[in-house]
């Protein structure tokens, strides 16, 4: 897929973000709309969906890491679910996003580099 296993393990980090946040809206939409007990819950195709999504976070963990880096230099990148959590919930529920949460974001993407910056091989 790509030429550095290292590049592969990142975005391969970044689309499993992705796939978390999408797993928690429908892992919401899947609770508030269904009704009845736990089985009517775990047959809701939206929790469905959602537990797709994770096996698809897990999926491309495992590759990831095959692909070579560190926890700590990988795991920072899947933080950016909390990004992709929000921009889902201000497209698809119009739920703001304030300065406050650009803030957040902004120290989060600070962090990831910081993370990974502390992994890189000394000069």
């Amino acid at each position: 897929m790509f030429k550095s296993p290292l590049l592969s393990s990142v975005v391969c980090m970044a689309l499993a973000s992705v796939f978390g946040a999408v797993g928690q809206y429908l892992y919401k939409e899947g609770a508030q709309r269904t009704g009845g007990g736990l089985l009517a819950l775990l047959a809701s195709p939206w929790i469905l969906a959602g537990v797709a999504c994770y096996v698809a976070v897990m999926v491309l963990f495992t590759q990831a890491f095959r692909g070579g880096g560190t926890v700590t230099l990988l795991y920072p990148i899947y933080a950016s679910t909390f990004i992709w959590a929000a921009v889902i919930g201000m497209m698809f529920y119009g739920q703001p996003i304030r300065a406050v949460h650009v803030l957040g974001m902004i120290l989060l993407i600070g962090g990831m580099y910081l993370m990974g910056l502390g992994n890189a091989p000394p000069p």
